[in-house]
């Protein structure tokens, strides 16, 4: 059961289908403890999960070779998971599940399918027949993990029935509109070779695009064309600190602002930290401030929750606790963690 100004959040990990691999979890606001509540099996892999706006459908992708993309009923009172049903991708290893701001449609990205998918969403949340597909095509720069197209996130915009697919394997941002199901390429952003656009995070304000570049650890700031919504881009900035040499494990991953718009946050794997961006309130341009040790091996996926961000450190197996100072956004450990098997994607309820 819920305590008491308890925050839920819900857990993906790598697993197999046969033990728990979908997590509810609950943070203490005030002192950062958390704690599991129950574990729901039956999925392969979900390491991208989350919910519609109504927090009543949690979606969850299968990172297994024959991709496929889950709905789960969730429990008013007990926000126990019940599969409604599972669609094919198409596509291998898909990492990332959206949901259209209307709720009507749900996208999945396949990493290593190169395709971009839509399914229409029925009244009681399950999937329909994929309505929609999109086949990427060409390669980028380096050979060992740009050898082919990798879409690794397909976001929502925040006005206009468009998505943003970041490909990792060819350098590109691809925006494409969406209409009665059928996605149609609108707009293309090329970013510098060698990049890996991995995830974005819109600015409140919807002035500014921020894309994390998994390959070089680098945050590339664009200005959105609120009539056409094309980008511009506007600087390039190092996710790692000035004296520090990166290697072969470092990988930049995910990205998050915080609820004010003021201080954005970017986690680096190899490095094992969450950087920390002051953002100019003229020139959206971010200003690296800090960095803050995750107390964990390659965090993969945080999220802000409570008042506090969550680290999940994938190969260490557990999610840290972190204080947001209100006044300069720097991160308190709590020196609270929760151990979960391989965590790689938070999805809080509100």
């Amino acid at each position: 059961m819920k305590r008491p100004d308890e925050v839920l959040l819900y857990v993906g990990t790598y697993n197999s289908p046969d033990s728990p691999s979908i997590y509810l979890c609950g943070l203490n606001p005030g002192d950062g403890e958390m704690r599991i509540i129950r574990g729901t099996a039956g999925i392969e892999n979900p390491s991208y999960i989350t919910l519609n706006g109504a927090e009543n459908v949690l979606y969850a992708v299968s990172e297994k070779d024959d991709g496929e993309v889950s709905a789960f009923s969730v429990d008013p009172e007990t926000k126990e998971l019940s599969l409604l049903g599972s669609r094919r991708t198409e596509g291998g290893a898909p990492c990332y599940v959206s949901v259209s701001a209307e709720g009507d449609y749900v996208f999945v990205s396949n990493y290593s399918g190169g395709n971009v998918n839509a399914f229409p969403v029925n009244e009681d949340g399950s999937l329909g027949e994929m309505s929609s597909q999109v086949l990427h095509a060409g390669k980028g720069f380096r050979e060992d993990r740009q050898e082919a197209p990798h879409p690794h996130s397909v976001t929502p915009a925040r006005s206009g029935r468009r998505v943003l697919v970041c490909d990792l394997g060819i350098d590109r941002i691809v925006s494409y509109l969406y209409e009665n199901g059928e996605l149609a390429k609108h707009h293309e952003a090329a970013l510098p070779d060698g990049s890996g656009p991995r995830h974005l995070a819109f600015h409140p304000s919807g002035k500014w695009l921020y894309c994390v570049n998994e390959l070089n650890c680098t945050v590339t700031v664009f200005a959105v064309n609120e009539q056409s919504g094309e980008l511009e881009m506007q600087r390039h900035l190092s996710t790692l600190p000035e004296q520090y040499t990166a290697g072969s494990d470092d990988t930049a991953a995910d990205i998050h602002f915080s609820p004010c718009g003021r201080f954005l946050y970017v986690s680096n794997r190899g490095h094992d930290s969450i950087v920390l961006f002051h953002i100019d309130e003229s020139s959206g341009l971010p200003e690296a401030m800090d960095w803050q040790s995750t107390g964990g091996r390659t965090p993969r996926n945080f999220a802000i929750a409570g008042g506090m961000l969550l680290a999940a450190n994938q190969n260490s197996g557990n999610i840290t606790s972190f204080t947001i100072d209100s006044e300069n956004g720097r991160l308190i450990p709590t020196g609270n963690e929760l151990e979960v098997p391989a965590p790689v994607c938070i999805a809080p309820l509100k």
